[in-house]
């Protein structure tokens, strides 16, 4: 039997989550490795050799095409090197990330910046960050990590979107009806574009399309549908948000993040089980709530309601609600762990990149936890706080280097690697899918 996520569905799983979050209150401690100082600087000056070896690299602003993939080259090696010694990752883990995730972004960054040279470094860093979490999705899908034209469809839709819906600039009404226009796309239909932006996401539904027929899934146009009504209800509740008590909030969140890779996983195979369905929205829970914690400061600078943001300018410490996410993405491990498919190194190397997430948010909002919590949540993290901190206002200064580190990364090694995916793999229906997994 077909599952349709409607509303009602998305609704249905906010509920459960949000049960689940409240049972992750009241956790005592951090837990999780903890690191001594000696240990810490140990990583730090491996972070700081890799971080030289970048800024030489780019100092040499590569010209040649030859030049720019000896820079490629240099950097991933010297990525690898930190990733073994700072984070303390197995050559496994390393030779994914080097070798299957880095590949997914330069080729996304590649294609991106063919389909609309116009698209910043931050836009296509933002449609990056959605692939990754994708193709992350694929190997605990039973698929092989790739970029697909479904992938880069979906990821790149968000500087079309997300970025236009959020801009304070824009009147209300051109959004209503700009939102209007990109459901009545997702539904299938075909009118004519107002605008570039518009022609753009046209485009690439037609991607999503073309790999994934409309008839044979309609599970992922559902999903679609889903995360752009999270989107529009999201948007609807801005102006009344200060008013919102703090379950109306999460229940966003949940809403917005959870659809969001439901779709991601959708994408990546076609359809879902219910038990991935289950983890995907989870997943995509945890990440939004990560998010949040890591722009507590940004969004109460610009009146963006979140879990964090509304406690914290209340003068309230963050906390108790740090370590219930922490307990949360146990919750979500324990999800992940019931899935079919998926190595050990891959479920840890997300685990520990979840709680890398949560630690080094609190390393940058350090001033609204307790002196107490900062102090046991700065053991827990390879790396002293305060080098955390130097080291970020450091990378923002050098904006420029790194705009030209992003163009050599840009530089295809084989002819024809910065064409567009299509279908160089054939899909397994679900039929066959379910059939295999029971071992038919």
């Amino acid at each position: 039997m077909q599952r349709l996520y409607s509303w009602p569905w998305v609704e249905a799983q906010v509920a459960q989550t949000v049960e689940i979050w409240g049972d992750c209150a009241g956790r005592s401690a951090l837990g999780g490795p903890q690191y001594c100082a000696h240990e810490q600087r140990k990583r730090e000056k491996a972070y700081d050799e890799a971080l030289r070896v970048v800024e030489r690299e780019v100092r040499r602003t590569p010209r040649s095409r030859k030049e720019r993939l000896e820079t490629q080259a240099q950097i991933t090696a010297a990525f690898a090197r930190f990733s073994t010694t700072a984070l303390g990752l197995e050559k496994e883990a390393v030779d994914l990330l080097t070798d299957e995730f880095l590949p997914v972004g330069t080729k996304l960054a590649r294609w991106a910046r063919r389909f609309d040279p116009s698209l910043s470094m931050a836009d296509i860093t933002q449609a990056c960050r959605n692939a990754w979490t994708a193709c992350g999705l694929q190997p605990l899908l039973g698929e092989r990590v790739g970029i697909t034209p479904s992938i880069l469809g979906y990821s790149l839709l968000y500087p079309y979107s997300d970025n236009y819906l959020d801009d304070a600039d824009v009147s209300a009404e051109a959004k209503l009806r700009f939102s209007q226009h990109f459901r009545d796309r997702l539904r299938g239909q075909r009118a004519s574009a107002e605008d570039d932006r518009e022609a753009a996401i046209c485009t690439l539904v037609s991607l999503i399309e073309e790999q994934y027929p409309r008839e044979e899934y309609p599970e992922v146009f559902d999903c679609l549908l889903a995360i752009h009504r999270a989107q529009e209800e999201s948007i609807a509740q801005l102006g009344s948000c200060n008013d919102c008590d703090e379950a109306g909030v999460l229940t966003m969140s949940c809403a917005k993040g959870g659809s969001s890779v439901m779709a991601d996983a959708c994408l990546a195979r076609g359809w879902l089980s219910e038990q991935e369905s289950r983890f995907s929205f989870e997943w995509g829970v945890l990440l939004q709530l990560g998010d949040d914690l890591q722009d507590v400061c940004q969004d109460i600078g610009r009146g963006s309601v979140t879990l964090f943001s509304r406690r914290a300018a209340k003068g309230k410490p963050l906390d108790s609600l740090v370590m219930q996410l922490l307990s949360f993405s146990g919750r979500v491990g324990e999800r992940m762990d019931d899935l079919p498919h998926g190595t050990r190194m891959l479920r840890d190397l997300l685990r520990m990149s979840w709680r890398s997430l949560i630690i080094g948010a609190v390393a940058e909002s350090h001033e609204f936890f307790s002196l107490g919590f900062v102090d046991e949540a700065e053991r827990c993290s390879p790396f002293r706080f305060g080098f955390l901190r130097a080291r970020r206002e450091k990378l923002s200064s050098r904006q420029g280097l790194y705009e030209t580190l992003f163009d050599a990364f840009l530089e295809a090694s084989n002819d024809g690697e910065d064409e567009l995916p299509r279908q160089e793999y054939r899909r397994l229906s679900k039929v066959e899918a379910e059939a295999s997994l029971l071992g038919a």
